[in-house]
């Protein structure tokens, strides 16, 4: 495995995603400032912006890697998540916000062409740990990025955005002088004739082997994305929490997200394979999402709050890289970029349906309305933990049926 250019993705990546922490706890104060005064409802459309943007153009990112090379597309991207922090820095009007953070969605989706980087420089055995890398740097980036942006707003509500631009560019800069390309003249991807995006999506869901794993794959964002959207209303509804106590608890879900992926992944995989690191990964998750609930002050307290995340983070982290190494090592070395692509296109997509999911959910079952209750806490984890049940059956079922197939050093990739 090539050291160095997985050392400079890492970096690349997590100072990337401290950009993006940076403006989680900053962007709904930014938006309801006096500058802009928008509604709630404005806020919510602000973040949704970002994920529709990421669905549509992830594969297309994914697809120019293939056709002109890695480096240029992850260049241009993180150039263009700079103008777009610039933009939101210096917004005088709620559109010029919009303008920015869709800029951003359009030319963040980068981790598939990251992904696909890792992919050219390791062997199939070396995948899941390479894609461990990526989570690793997810995990450090949310640990570092929230914290960092609350310390700046102190000198002025748009020094986030400022600091993350600037951050972006240092990044692009970092990428312009130590990353070599992978994508040679000799390359698989460069002798690959074009394919649109929705030829790629349905040739995709046509294998049942591929459309397994991103079913599996959409399914845990969906309810990860619900656990994150709700999270801190139900520690504050139960524990009373604030932003701090819960910037905290996130604090924690990242450390150990960042450890599992960033030390343990390697040596798991070797030892037990890509499959049931899913199986694990998907009963954890689904047990924690179910228990959730049942936790409050008088029940378990902190010590089982810190527990049950505790599980949640290690089941997520021990599935997540295993399943974006399996998509990989399901398509040929010419389409990398393109079909994780389309992978973060699907999570991005979940990104979408599992915060209006729980917007839904967290009020639903409450009287009166607008006001968090037990039923809608229930309502809303155990529909995550079902999600999850759904995801769990089918790797159970999905193990038993390719585990043959992915036990060979080197899976015979998907054709079109």
């Amino acid at each position: 495995m090539k050291r160095s250019p997985l050392l400079v993705i890492f970096i690349t990546i997590f100072i990337d995603l401290i950009g993006f922490g940076i403006v989680i706890p900053v962007l709904p104060f930014y938006v309801e400032s006096d500058r802009f005064n928008a509604t709630p409802r404005s806020v919510g459309l602000l973040f949704a912006s970002y994920s529709v943007m990421q669905l549509i153009f992830s594969p297309i990112l994914g697809r120019l890697s293939d056709k002109h090379g890695r480096r240029p597309v992850l260049l241009l991207s993180l150039i263009g998540t700079g103008i777009g922090f610039l933009i939101m820095g210096f917004a005088t009007t709620l559109w010029m916000l919009f303008a920015g953070r869709i800029l951003d969605g359009i030319t963040g989706g980068n981790i598939s062409t990251a992904q696909a980087y890792i992919a050219d420089i390791t062997t199939p055995e070396e995948r899941a740990k390479g894609m461990g890398i990526v989570g690793a740097a997810f995990g450090l980036g949310f640990i570092f990025g929230p914290p960092i942006g609350g310390i700046l707003s102190r000198w002025g509500i748009a020094v986030p955005f400022l600091f993350a631009a600037a951050l972006a560019f240092a990044n692009a800069t970092l990428l312009y002088f130590t990353l070599p390309e992978t994508v040679t003249a000799d390359h698989p991807a460069r002798a690959r004739s074009p394919e649109s995006r929705w030829a790629l999506m349905q040739r995709s869901l046509k294998h049942t082997r591929l459309a397994f794993v991103l079913l599996i794959y959409f399914l845990f964002v969906i309810a990860f994305s619900i656990m994150t959207t709700t999270f801190a209303l139900y520690t504050m509804y139960r524990f009373g929490y604030d932003a701090q106590h819960n910037g905290y608890l996130f604090l924690f879900i990242g450390t150990i997200a960042a450890i599992v992926q960033g030390v343990f992944i390697g040596k798991i995989v070797k030892r037990f394979g890509e499959l049931p690191m899913v199986v694990a990964g998907a009963l954890l998750f689904t047990i924690s999402l179910f228990a959730v609930p049942f936790v409050g002050p008088r029940a378990g307290g902190l010590v089982a709050l810190l527990l049950i995340t505790g599980l949640l983070s290690i089941g997520n982290s021990l599935a997540t890289p295993a399943l974006t190494s399996l998509t990989s090592r399901s398509v040929g070395r010419g389409e990398q970029g393109s079909i994780l692509g389309v992978t973060q296109s699907a999570a991005s997509l979940a990104r979408v349906v599992g915060p209006l999911l729980s917007a839904f959910l967290i009020y639903s079952a409450t009287s009166p309305p607008q006001h968090i209750s037990d039923n809608s806490v229930r309502a809303t984890f155990w529909t995550a933990s079902a999600i999850m049940f759904i995801a769990f059956l089918a790797a159970i079922y999905f193990m038993r049926s390719h585990a043959a197939e992915y036990n060979e050093t080197e899976v015979a990739p998907v054709s079109s």
